[in-house]
């Protein structure tokens, strides 16, 4: 079972209904047009096409429409996605989806806060075989605030799987907008530290106890393990800011999927997708526009982010 996670950088639809970042406002001077958005919706289809996934936690989805938008052109590229959801409860933005060939036994949003600075995280609940599945899609806030936006995410990540009780098949997949090792960068970097060192990502979440790559490990009951620490240290990136790379987007799994029964990840297969196409020079060949005061779609490009992948398996 191949488990995939994608931001993929601004999925508006054509509807204009007063939300939309100014360069996405559709039909106006930056083109966003529907030759552009057929384009943008081709080329993030070829990309989820060519990873094939079962299941697929998507980032940065404007509406119901555009991912049923996107569902219908992976429909026409012969990849079809029965499952869908979005959280569209709070009227964010940009919110998390999922598309699945794997049906679904429930769909939960939870709400962070009532802000709207916080978007809604999406949980699934899945039956494979006889074991239930949970995967819980994530949009944490982005490097424009401070760790402490992330924190309260983060706990209220931790609360819901503290819910759902011990010893559950759980994974939290997404845009933490974290790195692997956040507390490692607040080091160097003091600009989002307001929180004496602790992170969402490595303290709240208890991964920073767990770097063992060899997977032979013990987790505490509500802990999670980043399986960025199953590949080797160069392959540990989604994203690349100002020619240095990092791991913003994460799959992280609980101590269930590491047992050697029932579901279980299958050692070594996190990875990010780093096809050719996905590269212009030494950067992600994000959705590109102009530099101009009002950017305009030139209609090529994807995001610029990278999908990351791991695969399970059911004993």
């Amino acid at each position: 079972m191949k488990i995939a996670t994608y931001n993929v950088e601004n999925l508006f639809d054509l509807q204009r209904n007063g939300h939309e970042y100014k360069e996405y406002i559709p039909y106006a001077k930056s083109n966003w047009n529907d030759k552009n958005y057929r384009k943008k919706l081709k080329n993030i289809a070829k990309v989820i096409k060519d990873i094939n996934p079962d299941i697929i936690g998507l980032q940065e989805i404007e509406s119901l429409q555009a991912l049923k938008d996107l569902r219908y052109t992976l429909k026409r590229e012969g990849v079809y996605y029965q499952y869908y959801k979005i959280a569209n409860l709070k009227s964010t933005t940009i919110k998390v989806a999922i598309l699945s060939k794997i049906p679904f036994v429930y769909t939960h949003e939870i709400a962070v806060t009532s802000s709207y600075r916080y978007r809604n995280i999406l949980e699934v609940k899945f039956k494979i075989g006889n074991e239930d599945l949970y995967i819980l899609i994530n949009h944490w806030k982005s490097k424009a605030g401070p760790e402490s936006m992330r924190i309260v995410s983060a706990k209220k990540l931790r609360k819901r799987i503290e819910e759902l009780g011990k010893n559950k098949n759980i994974i939290a997949l997404g845009d933490f907008n974290s790195d692997y090792e956040e507390y490692e960068i607040f080091k160097r970097k003091r600009k989002h530290n307001d929180t004496d060192g602790i992170t969402g990502i490595n303290h709240i979440l208890g991964t920073i106890k767990y770097q063992n790559s060899s997977l032979n490990i013990h987790l505490a009951p509500y802990d999670f393990y980043n399986l960025w620490y199953d590949t080797e240290l160069e392959k540990r990136y989604s994203y690349i800011y100002r020619g240095k790379k990092e791991a913003m987007d994460s799959i992280l799994v609980t101590a269930a999927l590491l047992d050697k029964k029932c579901i279980d990840y299958k050692p070594h297969s996190i990875t990010a997708f780093e096809k050719p196409y996905l590269f212009k020079g030494k950067e992600i060949y994000r959705w590109q526009t102009t530099r101009s005061r009002l950017r305009r779609h030139k209609g090529k490009g994807y995001s610029d982010h990278l999908p990351v992948i791991a695969e399970f398996v059911l004993h």
